[in-house]
């Protein structure tokens, strides 16, 4: 015979038997007070039963797997035994540890077998409405949320709410049918009130919001994430003071800094400079808490005040908090104020963290203009030895900042030593290939954009461009087309795709097809290479006047574009061009 003993820090360990019912309360008589002679009654016995045969290798084999960390092979071998046995204990063992390995097909299958055994567990329904709602079936999580409310115990009625703007019409009319009858059912249950308000206003109905807010506000004065969205309905609507709810809690409750926070927050999209207020007075309350002093140095800098900004970065360093921030937000004070040498000692500070690439990005930068060219390539190599972990991303960084600056060799040798170090990786063949065209080594664009290909045939970016470059440069253009109709049909609405695939029609002397393309990508990305095509179909098309202001807008914008400046040469249109108001302002730029 044998027995199942759960403990806290193993979820289920294998001893001698299984109980029928682990959940099963073990009722203990009461004993007389002051009887010394008189013994408790033992405990009535655990009903017991055996292990299947066919299981006990398994169970074995999951309880060492435990024990030695394997908790994927201990997994799988309860989710193969756990419906055989029929346990609540590994029933509800499983789900643990399947929650546990962040694996939620798992963890769903699990609790789904621990409410068949334990229909009316808590913890179960809990589990399993949390876990259908995080997978975005809300309606089949409502009636698990709905056990969980009847126990007294508050339902996390919100998170039915994840990607609800996604779902059908008719299941979000099903939601809300059925969170509007369990509010009948319960209705002065916060959290439901929360989740209703939150769908009126996402249907923009604010005075139906503003009063399941109202009625929260009679159950729980205090709920943060009501006073907030009572403040974002009201900026919704445009009231003259959206916040003043909120400032009258905060006058009755200073030392609420979670919600002052909030409300500072808030207020950095519609006040700054009132943001700025409510971050000092939690930089007062909580002198030492680098999150509020970065915070308030980054609201003085938007507001151009980089002294004050330069004080509380400093502030960070002598608590030795956040420092990668500091150093960061300090470098980009000092290339403000043309300090070069000093931007380049604080990037150089910054370690392995969220912004040591970007600091990097800065730093080469610098170096290049400043003719520092090998200068900057030692840097690049010292920090490739330093964290080799990065070395991918920074021979891409350096290959770029060289080919910026016109030093084309240069990053090709680079890319080459990143392709030697890493051969599959497509950022670096991308790159490659870009440089490439640009020295005219079409062969060796065309190798490596069809080395990612090989690997990744639904790179859009890579089919996109080949197939641009031999629209561009060649005369493949039937080969081109399919390249690109492949991108589209991969990423339908990326501008430079529809751009090239205008332009491949219009090499192809489909002009009327072409434009129909360029004007989409034009309209979502007015980028002067844009306006340079779709003035050229304009014009052969003969809508000079068109094309003529397509030209202009994007003159106006960048006026020394190679792209643009090249078509109008080749048209023979720039004198055309000057004689209309405005692009005397481009050409004087």
């Amino acid at each position: 015979m044998y027995r199942f003993l759960a403990t806290a820090c193993c979820f289920a360990l294998l001893t001698a038997c299984a109980s029928t019912d682990t959940h099963e309360e073990i009722a203990v008589p009461a004993v007389a007070a002051s009887t010394p002679e008189q013994a408790p009654k033992p405990a009535p016995p655990i009903p017991e039963r055996p292990i299947p045969a066919d299981s006990v290798y398994s169970l074995i084999l999951a309880e060492f797997a435990m024990r030695r960390g394997d908790y994927n092979t201990a997994l799988d071998a309860y989710l193969e035994e756990a419906p055989t046995l029929g346990d609540v204990g590994v029933a509800r063992h499983t789900t643990h540890l399947a929650q546990y390995m962040r694996r939620p097909e798992e963890s769903l299958e699990a609790v789904q077998l621990w409410l068949a055994l334990e229909p009316d567990s808590v913890e179960a329904n809990n589990t399993a409405a949390s876990l259908l709602a995080a997978q975005q079936q809300p309606l089949q999580a409502l009636p698990h949320m709905a056990v969980v409310a009847r126990s007294d115990v508050q339902a996390n009625f919100p998170l039915l709410l994840q990607g609800f703007n996604q779902l059908p019409p008719a299941q979000q009319a099903e939601l809300v049918a059925g969170l509007n009858t369990l509010g009948e059912e319960f209705p002065d249950d916060p959290a439901l009130l929360m989740t209703q308000a939150l769908i009126h206003a996402e249907f923009q109905q604010y005075p139906q919001a503003q009063a399941k807010l109202d009625k929260l506000f009679t159950v729980d004065p205090l709920q943060h994430q009501a006073l907030l969205l009572e403040a974002r309905v009201r900026l919704k609507q445009q009231e003259q003071d959206p916040f003043r709810h909120i400032r009258t809690v905060l006058e009755a409750h200073p030392e609420d800094s979670r919600l002052r926070l909030e409300y500072a927050k808030l207020l950095t999209s519609t006040d700054i400079v009132a943001a700025r207020e409510q971050f000092e007075i939690l930089s007062a309350q909580s002198p030492q808490d680098a999150d509020l002093l970065l915070s308030l140095a980054l609201i003085n800098r938007e507001n151009g005040d980089d002294l004050v900004a330069r004080a509380y970065l400093q502030q960070m360093l002598a608590l030795n908090a956040r420092n990668d921030e500091a150093h960061y937000y300090l470098g980009r004070i000092a290339e403000d104020r043309s300090e070069q040498g000093e931007a380049v000692r604080h990037y150089q500070q910054i370690g392995d963290g969220r912004q040591y690439l970007a600091a990097n990005q800065r730093l080469g930068q610098i170096l290049i203009d400043s003719g520092q060219f090998e200068e900057c390539r030692d840097w690049f190599a010292s920090q490739r030895l330093r964290l080799p972990a990065r070395s991918e991303q920074l021979y891409n960084i350096e290959a770029d900042l060289l080919s910026s600056g016109g030093y084309l060799g240069a990053s090709r040798e680079v890319l080459n030593q990143g392709i030697s170090d890493f051969p599959e990786s497509e950022a670096l063949l991308y790159a490659r290939s870009m440089v490439s065209e640009q020295q005219n080594d079409l062969d060796l664009m065309e190798r490596d954009l069809r080395t990612i290909l090989a690997n990744d045939p639904d790179n859009a970016t890579a089919l996109n461009a080949l197939g641009y470059t031999l629209t561009n440069r060649t005369d493949r253009h039937d080969e081109a087309l399919e390249l690109i109709s492949r991108a589209l049909e991969l990423d339908p609405e990326e501008p430079a795709i529809l751009d090239s695939m205008g332009w491949v029609l219009f090499r192809q002397g489909r002009v009327e097809e072409s434009l129909e393309y360029l004007m989409r990508a034009y309209a979502a990305f007015p980028d002067p290479e844009v306006a340079a095509h779709l003035g050229e179909v304009l014009w052969v098309s003969g809508d000079h006047e068109s094309a003529t202001r397509v030209w202009q807008g994007a003159l106006l914008r960048d006026p020394n574009h190679p792209v643009l400046l090249s078509t109008l040469e080749r048209l023979g249109v720039e004198t055309h061009l000057q004689t209309l108001p405005g692009t005397e302002a481009a050409a004087e730029q």
